[in-house]
């Protein structure tokens, strides 16, 4: 589901490919721009490069441990802002993570300041502190805002579709393990982390970089490969169809939290989904139209009407990201926003254009094509199925993309653990025996309830996603700790 929409609504497998090319950008030749950036060019790719800024001194603190942020240009006049953080321990052995936010159109700067980033922004908006469950605790992380347009990334913005998009961040791995900044890192346990709209992300841009890998390893391209041993998700958005029908299960009984709306509102969202011309035959008619050039519109209208008829409804005076507060935004707090667009902040990280995050520019090229309509559910499927590290997870507090709508998408998934999934019974994932979570595992997959969470799961339970996200890189099951 579309972050920006609630505004407009009114409511708040580890391969054995090796490394084929050498790597090609040096840097004993480095130029430093006016906005002081040291820049590299790549001699692979056409009009690619890197601009950054190294070690600013801004949110890490922790005593030698290297971040890097700035710009990977994927192509003419195109910015994207990334920020890496080391590892605070075993920098040299410690996977490589890439966290993405959703939206479409919002930034990983979200995640950084007020999930899973080495600091959290004071009340004061203008100091931070350390965060002690950082991620980057355990790995060294990127953040990257994408597409073009969002957050601190810049320029012309060509992405208009999930699918649209991957090629861009492919080509932004690309730069970067071509650099001797980073080519260290493609050899690396890849994670991918992702959450909302990452759902559909997820599924799609890990598709399209083992295909890719699959052109390396034939000859038939000369890169590096990107390859994924793990994908998270949390609060995703994977099949509109399931989830549109959760929010009518979960308006009726949010499991821990009760029935959220009285019995007529609840009669007219099931008529609104399954009438004649309802919800569920306006997103069978878009599955059915496929990529046609008509289905843009039929995916689009769809979208519209489960949005104002369902999902508008369901929520009512809830905030959707946590039923248990009734006005949008209580936490976890923007102070990062002030302090992002602070003119002596971006001049140490290198941010070259205010902070946005979440305009509306980028996700109205995805309303264009009716993307939030479309399923990626037949991809996150293949994945679970060749075996890779995958965990969806949610915050049970979430209404917008709840629990419920993505336990019912992962039970719909046709892989080969489909009936081990539905004859596997939660049990409680416990740390220092208090319970933090229901978990289900089978074999590398992983589905988790997270208590007490809303839609930004590391904000609101930064111990427990902590300790989840070591047992994935640890490639275990879930469990009590």
């Amino acid at each position: 589901m579309f972050l920006r929409t609630l505004v407009q609504a009114g409511v708040a497998l580890l391969t054995s490919i090796s490394i084929t090319r050498a790597v090609s950008v040096f840097e004993d030749n480095l130029d430093t721009t006016e906005a002081g950036h040291i820049e590299i060019q790549s001699k692979v790719h056409n009009a690619t490069g890197i601009r950054y800024v190294k070690n600013s001194g801004i949110c890490e603190t922790t005593p030698n441990v290297t971040q890097i942020s700035g710009y990977i240009n994927v192509g003419t006049n195109m910015s994207m802002w990334f920020w890496f953080f080391e590892s605070r321990n075993s920098p040299e052995a410690a996977p490589f993570t890439l966290w993405l936010n959703g939206g479409p159109g919002c930034s990983s700067m979200i995640g950084l300041f007020q999930e899973n980033g080495p600091c959290l922004v004071n009340a004061d908006r203008n100091s931070t502190v350390l965060n002690p469950y950082s991620w980057n605790s355990l790995s060294n992380m990127i953040y990257i805002d994408q597409p073009i347009g969002t957050g601190f990334s810049y320029g012309t913005d060509a992405v208009n579709s999930t699918e649209a998009a991957a090629p861009f961040v492919w080509t932004a791995f690309q730069v970067l393990f071509e650099s001797q900044l980073f080519s260290k890192y493609a050899s690396r346990e890849f994670i991918f982390a992702t959450e909302s709209y990452g759902g559909h992300y997820g599924p799609s841009f890990v598709t399209y970089f083992e295909e890719r890998n699959a052109l390396i390893a034939s000859g038939d391209i000369d890169a590096v490969p990107v390859v994924v041993s793990a994908l998270m998700i949390n609060n995703g958005w994977y099949d509109p169809l399931i989830q549109n029908i959760a929010y009518l299960n979960f308006a009726t009984y949010a499991p821990g939290y009760g029935q959220l709306q009285p019995d007529d509102v609840l009669k007219n969202i099931s008529d609104s989904l399954y009438g004649s011309d309802g919800c569920v035959a306006q997103e069978n008619a878009c599955y059915a139209a496929g990529t046609s050039t008509h289905s843009n519109k039929i995916c689009r209208d769809a979208d519209n009407y489960c949005i104002n008829n369902v999902f508008t409804p369901a929520v009512g005076d809830y905030d959707s990201y946590d039923i248990r507060q009734n006005s949008s935004a209580l936490f976890p707090p923007e102070y990062y926003m002030y302090y992002l667009r602070k003119e002596d902040v971006m001049k140490k990280i290198g941010a070259q254009v205010k902070y946005e995050e979440c305009p509306n520019a980028p996700y109205e090229q995805f309303v264009k094509t009716g993307d939030d309509a479309r399923t990626w559910l037949p991809q996150l499927s293949a994945l679970a199925n060749s075996g890779m590290k995958i965990l969806i997870w949610a915050g049970d507090a979430d209404m917008n993309c709840n629990w419920l709508g993505g336990h019912a998408s992962v039970l719909a998934m046709d892989w080969y653990g489909n009936e081990t999934l539905h004859n596997t019974p939660f049990t409680n994932m416990t740390i220092n025996g208090t319970p933090v979570a229901a978990v289900q595992n089978v074999d590398n997959f992983s589905f988790a309830r997270v208590y007490g969470a809303g839609h930004e799961v590391p904000a609101f339970q930064p111990q427990a996603a902590l300790e989840i996200f070591s047992q994935v890189i640890r490639k275990e099951q879930l469990h009590s700790v």
